[in-house]
């Protein structure tokens, strides 16, 4: 064998036994980001990231990409004196998946209700939630660009037996995604609600893990798992904003 296809035979043993772990990982969290597949991870090509979305317009153009533990895209405007915001006025979560969705309308009245509620139950343990825009008070609108359902008895099977779940593990190394769960994806700013000046925005993709405890999901019981996770990281990181003026770990700006 040549010292090339034993050198490309080494590099993609190695992407394997990366995904591998991180695969193992995953299965220990009730929601994960989205993973290269095992030839992309091989040719050194990153996680996918969302694609731009009407909903953040122009200001997509500003995200960076996050780091670990973070959105996979994420701004922050530089020189912003956070301890003077101590109130949040959340608008009602909105939905703006691609035409021809396949979500009903009254499945996505209760997803973004939902969202809006686990949001508004996070923030309110470090903020005043008020109804209307005014000094100290940041405007939160968040919109989910896509969602889809997990499988519910594949999923649990897929999980809970030995066997299907070293298939999953299979399939993850193959796709980057376990089988049969489902995901979500959301793009959200934050504004000065007086000035209307953006002062941060993300956007995310993420996916159902592989918790035995959540094996058992209903069709959207992954989107509600990673919209909490979605609220849950957002008023940790405004928190941490207010009373240390900025987070440990941030892309650079220009």
């Amino acid at each position: 064998m040549s010292p090339r296809r034993c050198l490309d035979r080494f590099s993609l043993a190695n992407a394997m036994a990366g995904l591998a772990l991180a695969g193992l990982l995953a299965g220990c969290a009730a929601t994960t980001a989205p993973e290269p597949n095992v030839v992309q991870r091989a040719q050194g090509t990153p996680a996918p990231v969302p694609g731009p979305n009407a909903f953040l317009g122009p200001d997509y153009s500003l995200l960076k990409p996050g780091k670990d533990g973070q959105a996979a895209l994420i701004y922050f405007a530089p020189g912003i004196q956070w301890s003077q915001y101590t109130k949040v006025l959340i608008e009602p979560v909105q939905f703006w998946a691609a035409p021809g969705t396949d979500v009903p309308a009254a499945d996505q009245h209760m997803l973004t209700s939902y969202f809006y509620n686990v949001l508004k139950d996070e923030l309110a343990k470090t903020f005043t939630v008020v109804g209307e825009p005014g000094p100290g008070v940041l405007t939160v609108q968040v919109a989910l660009t896509g969602v889809t359902g997990a499988v519910p008895i594949l999923r649990s099977v897929s999980v809970l037996i030995p066997q299907a779940r070293v298939l999953n593990f299979v399939q993850s190394l193959a796709t980057g995604s376990y089988a049969f769960v489902g995901s979500a994806e959301a793009e959200g700013k934050i504004s000065d609600s007086v000035s209307g000046k953006l002062l941060a925005a993300a956007a995310d993709r993420r996916l159902g893990g592989v918790q035995l405890r959540a094996a058992a999901q209903w069709r959207w019981g992954d989107a509600e798992t990673i919209m909490k996770y979605w609220a849950e990281q957002t008023a940790a990181r405004l928190q941490e904003l207010k009373t240390r003026g900025a987070l440990s770990s941030l892309p650079p700006s220009d």
